[in-house]
């Protein structure tokens, strides 16, 4: 099952409440001891590829049938609103990005980072503008209107990109919308740009509304590219463990899965997200996925360097203590597991 959740300021206003009281009270609201009745797991829309790669195969929900246990999918428009939703303990695990994860960990909510949902090399950016827009680079992009979600890794890198053109991200009207609202407001002529992740975007493009000016995997900096984050509420994980490393476990398979079955993998990820296959293929080149959910010192370093790059652009409060978010045992537990120990 899966269901979408735009969240109304309101309902994100009364999950921030909740978000905030969660570290405080240590707990989200009791569940039954033995097991849950469902697991609720969150991705920003319209999901990560492994996300994706759940709802098509039912593997998860196949995987929990036998305790009884549903698994609902739901996606978020944004990564805000699904780390609210985490860290409230509204949902129990998230595959988003690195920016809003970050965010969460610096705010001290009560969550841990597990895994890696990807660490695509590309950093699946483009930044597009009319066909018959004069504007050529994203130099020219200073004082002009930009769609582009707030908080989201698109955000930061093109502030990275904006910042290696000597443009400060402060000197671009920024607009917080979303690709369903942008696109027609760039047909409009109500902004001047968006900034969207490669499949929408590219669909844009080959539908002759917009046309590239950056793309992130061909002129970004590969540095630039850090790790997406899978995350679980703590409350559950300290309730559940043997849950955790049991979807580590398949988090796991479905990585190997998806790098073994490369053609399957693309066909079924643009069949469910409705993305340009062209973007897909050039997102996912020579059948790499890169989905491996350890979560590497490499990449730890990677978090540290963009959560250093998010702090000096103004995009998080707080400072994450990597110690304490980060738990590697789960990722362990389920090796042990599929290995038959």
């Amino acid at each position: 099952m899966i269901r979408h959740l735009p969240l109304t300021r309101r309902r994100v206003v009364e999950a921030l409440g909740l978000a905030a009281l969660a570290p405080l009270a240590g707990a989200v609201p009791a569940r039954a001891a033995d097991k849950p009745e469902v697991i609720r797991i969150g991705s920003t829309a319209p999901g990560h590829l492994k996300f994706i790669l759940y709802r098509n195969r039912k593997l998860l929900e196949q995987e929990f049938a036998k305790d009884g246990i549903r698994v609902e999918l739901a996606t978020f428009d944004g990564g805000g609103p699904a780390s609210v939703a985490l860290g409230s303990g509204a949902i129990d695990f998230t595959y988003i990005g690195n920016n809003p994860s970050l965010r969460l960990g610096a705010a001290g909510a009560d969550v841990k980072a597990i895994g890696l949902s990807s660490w695509v090399p590309s950093n699946e950016t483009l930044v597009v503008v009319r066909p018959d827009s004069p504007i050529k680079d994203i130099a020219e992009l200073k004082g002009k209107k930009v769609a582009v979600l707030t908080g989201t890794v698109r955000h930061s890198t093109f502030a990275k990109a904006l910042k290696e053109a000597g443009v400060s991200i402060k000197d671009v009207r920024l607009l917080n919308i979303g690709i369903e609202s942008s696109g027609p407001a760039l047909a409009r002529g109500d902004i001047d740009a968006i900034v969207e992740s490669t499949g929408p975007a590219q669909k844009l493009v080959d539908l002759g509304g917009a046309r590239v000016i950056f793309d992130a995997g061909l002129s970004g900096k590969r540095e630039w590219a850090v790790p997406h984050v899978l995350s679980v509420n703590a409350s559950f994980a300290r309730q559940y463990p043997d849950l955790v490393a049991r979807l580590l476990a398949v988090d796991i398979a479905t990585a190997r899965w998806a790098d073994a079955h490369p053609e399957e993998t693309i066909a079924i990820f643009v069949r469910e997200t409705g993305s340009s296959e062209k973007a897909v293929r050039a997102t996912y080149s020579d059948g790499q996925f890169w989905q491996d959910p350890a979560i590497t010192d490499e990449a730890v370093r990677a978090l540290r360097a963009e959560e250093a790059f998010m702090a000096e652009a103004g995009l998080l409060k707080g400072k994450v203590d990597y110690a304490s978010w980060i738990d590697r045992s789960y990722y362990d537990a389920a090796q042990k597991k599929l290995a038959g120990n």
